[in-house]
């Protein structure tokens, strides 16, 4: 015979299941509400676009207010680490070596940690890295290519220089000139960049990121919505090279932006796509190496590390989810997860967000102990080459010589260009720094022995390059020349520009 319940137990047990239906309620009324909103947003939208590609940024503020607003707090740089800040910072001073390494090439110049989105067309329009056309006439340095990640003034351009519609071949806007796009791009990275105007579903606006996974075997457009949260950045933050204009396999595709991921997506399935289409970015002045400029591997980098393996995505860390009201939004200020560990790393991991930041620092720590390193073999190793080169070193003494520099530059340039990769792969970037400084080393004791050949015993001397300024001079730059022009461009071109996009309407100010 069941057992009667006392009557203050049936109250309790009453009062209990009144409390988890009550509960309930509020979990239902909450999810009812925020879809009621979301669903207004959609509905009841203020600007209705029937183009997927909208330049203007502002144009979304009506609409998005929350994640405009968010997004134009790129601009602030207050953050700083251990290592990195979202501030400008002068590496080439940090690091003069650096500037050895890329000598024969534009980055020995000028070479800055990146701010936030909304300062990366002026970053570019200023770096030495870029032409002063129009100052003592001069011309382009660089092709209009190097637009191309700058905002979605870019996809626009690229549709008006093909003449064909929505369905476009960028070819002619990769072969134009820098300078032509000048007064062209003038919004920043923003909307229009990762989501269709008309729909704001997720999707990479860049060619080349579809043309890459095409050659692969891959379609984009077949992504998962996990997947688009990453891939929305790799179609910028990932390594690339351009189609040199005389490239006689590729005609009529003179600076065509291209992915290297055809035979994967780490350092060495890029170094064997390279190689097997006997690419090189520059001769190097010193050793005459053909050297492998690696251009921010991100995307790659994050894969390799357990983060991406495990499936988890860039906006998931660099664009934490806020609350506001009945609506969970994406927060749009893109930086460093260090600055919003509740929101990002505390998701996940239960520890102390000292004790997360302490173990990213742990981990930068070793990595840049083994980067050190390898910067100092190598650009030792540079000048090392150059002296048995000017003593009469034969081409079949230098050639293992050279190809162990390379395969060393390569290694070092794809750990340190990826920002955010000793966070992303501590594990990879220490690999191949470490990889990086063996090769060097073995290039500088085949150059000992030929410089003994030489008749030259002891250590092989070396110009100063302690500092930056003492590094440019020994490469034959002249600094003062080339920032007096900069400044020049920036005072007399670059408001031209701006005025003549106001003028068509396609830079908007509030």
């Amino acid at each position: 015979m069941a057992k009667k319940l006392k009557s203050w137990q049936g109250w309790i047990l009453f009062g209990g299941s009144m409390l988890v239906v009550f509960v309930l309620g509020l979990l239902v009324s909450s999810l009812m509400e925020r879809r009621a909103e979301v669903a207004s947003v959609f509905n009841n939208k203020r600007t209705v676009f029937t183009d997927s590609i909208i330049a203007q940024n502002e144009k979304f503020k009506a609409d998005y207010p929350r994640e405009y607003e968010t997004w134009a707090m790129t601009e602030d740089t207050t953050f700083k680490s251990k290592y990195n800040s979202s501030q400008e910072v002068d590496v080439l001073e940090q690091r003069p070596e650096m500037v050895v390494l890329w000598a024969g090439y534009a980055f020995s110049r000028h070479y800055n940690t990146p701010r936030g989105h909304k300062h990366c067309i002026e970053d570019l329009r200023k770096i030495l890295r870029t032409g002063n056309p129009g100052i003592d006439g001069d011309g382009d340095m660089q092709p209009a290519t190097c637009w191309t990640c700058k905002g979605p003034d870019v996809m626009r351009m690229m549709r008006e220089l093909s003449g064909s519609g929505s369905s476009f071949d960028p070819a002619n806007y990769y072969a134009g000139k820098w300078s032509d796009l000048g007064p062209e791009i003038m919004n920043t990275v923003g909307c229009s960049d990762c989501h269709d105007a008309r729909t704001m579903d997720l999707r990479p606006a860049r060619p080349a990121l579809y043309e890459a996974w095409q050659r692969a075997g891959k379609d984009v457009n077949k992504a998962t919505h996990q997947e688009m949260r990453s891939l929305v950045c790799a179609q910028c933050h990932t390594e690339y090279y351009f189609i040199k204009p005389d490239d006689p396999k590729n005609p009529g595709k003179a600076n065509y932006l291209m992915f290297p991921q055809d035979k994967g997506l780490t350092c060495e399935a890029a170094e064997e796509y390279y190689d097997s289409i006997g690419f090189y970015d520059y001769i190097h002045p010193l050793s005459k190496t053909p050297i492998l400029k690696a251009q921010h591997p991100g995307y790659e980098m994050a894969m390799q590390g357990i983060h991406g393996q495990r499936g988890v995505s860039c906006a998931d860390c660099h664009m934490p989810y806020k609350q506001e009201g009945g609506v969970k939004f994406s927060d749009h200020q893109i930086m460093s997860p260090l600055a919003k560990i509740d929101r990002t790393c505390q998701t996940c991991h239960r520890q102390d967000a000292e004790v997360l930041r302490q173990n990213v620092y742990e981990r930068q720590e070793k990595c840049n102990e083994v980067r050190n390193r390898a910067e100092q073999e190598l650009a030792r190793a540079h000048f090392e080459a150059k002296f048995i080169i000017d003593n009469g070193a034969s081409e079949t003494e230098l050639k293992p010589i050279q190809a162990l520099l390379r395969k060393s530059q390569w290694r070092w340039d794809y750990a340190i260009a990826s920002h955010g990769a000793t966070f992303h792969a501590p594990q990879e970037v220490t690999r191949l720094l470490s990889h990086s400084v063996d090769y060097a080393q073995q290039a500088r004791l085949l150059i000992a022995r030929v410089a003994a050949k030489q008749g030259v015993a002891g250590e092989i001397p070396v110009p100063d390059y302690s500092t930056k300024g003492k590094a440019q001079a020994a490469i034959g730059l002249d600094m003062q020349k080339l920032n007096g022009k900069k400044q020049r461009f920036m005072q007399e071109v670059v408001p031209k520009w701006i005025d003549e996009a106001k003028k068509k309407g396609t830079l908007i100010e509030i």
